[in-house]
């Protein structure tokens, strides 16, 4: 009978699952990073819609707040000019 050479001793094997383990925990930790610098790019994205919806918000406002502003003016005129105003 014949004896086969061994190809892989205890010691190989667990060496390079060692390897592994240190391989996925660098990668593990790259991928954490990885996620912290999109969260901060999220949170600035968040921000800046933030302050772009209330820019929106506030321009709407100021051309309603116009609008009024013009209406008054129209009927104060009319109204001074002795013409018909109708509110309705």
């Amino acid at each position: 009978m014949r004896h086969s050479r061994l190809l892989y001793t205890a010691d190989k094997v667990r060496a390079v699952f060692a390897r592994m383990r240190g391989d996925l925990h660098e990668q593990h930790e790259r991928h954490l990073f990885e996620m912290a610098e999109l969260r901060k790019e999220l949170d600035q994205l968040h921000a800046a819609y933030a302050a772009l919806r209330a820019a929106v918000f506030e321009r709407e406002r100021a051309e309603a707040d116009l609008e009024l502003l013009r209406r008054d003016r129209d009927r104060r005129t009319c109204i001074a000019e002795g013409q018909q105003y109708w509110l309705h």
